[in-house]
C-alpha cells in the first residue's frame, strides 16, 4: 500500500492521481444510477446496452480509419449505439413484454458482433480488449471533466425527480395512479444508463461496467431503508471499492478494472452470506 501512496505523491506520475479521481467521480454514477438499476431489477437491460456499445466503437473506428468520417471518435459511436439500444430496449419493454428477453439478448449479441466485425475490417490494428476491459491508468483531464459534468447532471436530476423515481421504482401501478409518467421515468433511467456506460467504460470497460452498476448497490441494499440512503451508501461503497481496487492493482501489478470488480464482488457475496446467516438465526 505504501507504494501506491508514494505513486500518488510523485509529481512525475499524474496518471495515478487521474485514475484515483476517475474512480471517485465514477462512484457517484455507480451509486445513483446503479441503485435505480438494482431496485427496478433492470440489470439485464443495462447489460444489453453496455454490450451493444462495442458496435458503435467498432463502426466509429472503421469509418475514421477508412476516411469516410475522420471526425468520428469511438466515444461518439459508442454513445450513438448506447442511446439507440436504450430506446429499442425501452420501447420493447413498454410495448411488448412477452418479447422482452428475446430482444434484450438480440441487442446484446448483435451489438457486440457488429463491433467485432468492424474492428476486424478496420485498417491497421484495433485491439478490442482495450474497449472491453478498459484501462483507468489512461484517463486524462478531459475524461475527468466529462464525468464530473455527468455527475452534476445525474445528481441534479435525481434530486429534482427523486419522488417520481422512487415511486415508479417501488410501486409503478400506484405511481401511475398518482399522475407520475412512469414510462417517461423508465426511458429517462435507460438514457442515464446509456450515457453512464459510455463514459464509465474508460474505467472498467464495457464488459465490467455493468458489474459496478449493480455490486455496490446490491451490497448497500441490505441496510438501506429507502432509495436515497441506498444511493448514498452505494456511492460510498463504490468509492471504497475503486480506491481499494486501484491500490491493490498497483501493488500487485494487475489490471485495475478487474481488481475493482473482484473486490466489489467479494464484498457483495460476503454481505449476502452474512444476511443469509442472520436470517437463519432469526428464524431459529
Amino acid at each position: 500500500m505504501n507504494g501506491f501512496i508514494e505513486a500518488l505523491l510523485d509529481p512525475s506520475l499524474p496518471f495515478v492521481r487521474n485514475a484515483l479521481a476517475m474512480g471517485l467521480l465514477s462512484s457517484v454514477l455507480f451509486g445513483v444510477v446503479g441503485s435505480v438499476v438494482t431496485v427496478r431489477r433492470i440489470a439485464g437491460l443495462a447489460g444489453a446496452i453496455s454490450h451493444a456499445v462495442l458496435g458503435g466503437v467498432g463502426l466509429a473506428l472503421f469509418l475514421k480509419a477508412s476516411g469516410a468520417a475522420p471526425w468520428l471518435t469511438p466515444r461518439i459511436g459508442a454513445l450513438a449505439f448506447a442511446l439507440l439500444a436504450a430506446a429499442l430496449v425501452g420501447l420493447v419493454s413498454l410495448k411488448a413484454k412477452a418479447r422482452e428477453d428475446t430482444v434484450i439478448n438480440a441487442i446484446w449479441a448483435i451489438g457486440m458482433s457488429i463491433g467485432v466485425l468492424f474492428l476486424a475490417r478496420t485498417p491497421g490494428y484495433a485491439d478490442p480488449m482495450a474497449y472491453l476491459f478498459g484501462n483507468i491508468l489512461l484517463v486524462g483531464p478531459g475524461d475527468l471533466a466529462m464525468v464530473a459534468v455527468l455527475d452534476l447532471v445525474v445528481a441534479g436530476l435525481a434530486w429534482r425527480f427523486y419522488a417520481q423515481v422512487e415511486a415508479a421504482s417501488f410501486d409503478e401501478e400506484f405511481a401511475r395512479t398518482r399522475g407520475v409518467n412512469t414510462d417517461a421515468v423508465f426511458l429517462g433511467i435507460l438514457g442515464a444508463v446509456a450515457v453512464s456506460v459510455v463514459l464509465l467504460s474508460t474505467f472498467v470497460g464495457i464488459v465490467l461496467v455493468i458489474a459496478m452498476l449493480t455490486l455496490p448497490a446490491g451490497t448497500a441494499s441490505g441496510g438501506a431503508r429507502n432509495l436515497k440512503r441506498m444511493m448514498l451508501a452505494s456511492t460510498l461503497l463504490a468509492a471504497a471499492f475503486s480506491t481499494g481496487g486501484l491500490a491493490l492493482a498497483w501493488e500487485l501489478d494487475l489490471p485495475a478494472g478487474a481488481v475493482v470488480v473482484v473486490l466489489s464482488g467479494g464484498v457483495f457475496l460476503a454481505s449476502q452470506a452474512a444476511r443469509a446467516v442472520r436470517a437463519r438465526g432469526g428464524r431459529g
